[in-house]
């Protein structure tokens, strides 16, 4: 266990410490997803470990997030970057990560957060705009814990503030490099979208829609949604909408899974006149290297988290001023302007 407390271990899985004993002692009545929970904890204490003090007790920030893994894992990276940047509070991190699923199953994490009550210091969110989701956001309030939403916002929730990209800003800006790269009076645009339920990528879309008439109106736009940004759903949604498109196509990416929307493209024989992409995850970064998008905006994961987890250190007295929404700037990368810290060494 590398020298991790039992009750370091029960509080990183929300276990508890008879179980998490059960589970290192390799004792019977342990369940496979309790052992699962154990070895994901001791995982994220080893990666932290080398930047915490684990003596004294941890403030502890739940990070709960609907996303694909390449996007869900770049901001893992991005979070446990931040932990000991901010003081004076030493700050452990432990994750809640699912690729899909529904919103009560949202909903059922962040309760299940509320219920172990004080062992949670804040949550840091990434879940679809719902009415349920807003009330287990509430809930958590009630009980003390905040929550700032991260990347997309909850609308009429008791959120202490948002941290992300400005996506109005993002999506007028595809819509301006579409019109002046594409060079094309006439055509149809793909958008793609993971969920029309993530409120961060339908103003991305709204955004997109409304500059692109202006600018370029011969443009049409067909959106594809409510694939969750995987690879295999999303190729067959856009297979699917090719049948029905004729003449130039372009691409705006606005939930992922670019190498499927391309594998896609390039059965049906279809070159983009334009393909925009969203965020310099993994999969991005090959792409965009190699040519085969144009693209991509993107904004710093670092920023957003430090001023997520900023929020929480504020709303408990930790970190001065008070809790304040901060959407981050978006940059357009191509290939030859990828950032240092990203670029290969």
């Amino acid at each position: 266990m590398r020298g991790h407390r039992i009750a370091d271990v029960a509080e990183q899985s929300g276990l508890s410490s008879a179980t998490v004993d059960r589970v290192l002692h390799g004792r019977p009545g342990a369940s496979p997803r309790a052992v699962r929970a154990v070895e994901q904890a001791v995982a994220e204490l080893d990666r932290q470990a080398t930047a915490l003090r684990l003596g004294a007790r941890a403030f502890v920030l739940d990070v709960v997030m609907q996303a694909p893994d390449r996007f869900s894992g770049a901001v893992r990276e991005a979070v446990e970057s931040q932990l000991t940047v901010l003081r004076p509070a030493a700050v452990r991190a432990r994750f809640h990560l699912r690729e899909s699923g529904t919103v009560d199953d949202v909903a059922a994490t962040l309760e299940g957060i509320g219920r172990r009550g004080r062992t949670s210091h804040g949550v840091l969110l990434k879940a679809p705009d719902d009415p349920r989701v807003a009330a287990a956001i509430d809930d958590l309030a009630g009980r003390g814990i905040p929550t700032v939403t991260l990347m997309t916002d909850v609308h009429r929730s008791r959120r202490v503030a948002y941290a992300g990209p400005d996506h109005d800003s993002a999506g007028r800006t595809a819509a301006h490099v579409v019109h002046r790269w594409g060079a094309t009076e006439h055509g149809t645009m793909l958008v793609t979208m993971s969920r029309s339920s993530f409120v961060g990528e339908r103003t991305r879309v709204e955004a997109f829609v409304e500059q692109l008439a202006a600018d370029a109106p011969g443009l049409v736009v067909r959106r594809v949604t409510d694939a969750d940004g995987l690879d295999a759903s999303t190729r067959a949604v856009v297979a699917a909408e090719l049948e029905q498109v004729t003449g130039p196509v372009g691409v705006y990416s606005v939930g992922g899974a670019n190498r499927a929307i391309i594998a896609a493209l390039r059965a049906k024989g279809v070159t983009p006149f334009a393909h925009v992409g969203h965020d310099l995850d993994a999969d991005n970064l090959a792409l965009l290297r190699a040519g085969e998008i144009d693209l991509v905006l993107h904004h710093d994961l670092r920023e957003d988290a430090r001023s997520a987890i900023r929020a929480v250190l504020q709303h408990h007295g930790l970190a001065p001023g008070a809790p304040l929404s901060m959407a981050s700037g978006v940059q357009v990368v191509t290939r030859h302007n990828i950032p240092a810290r990203l670029a290969p060494r």
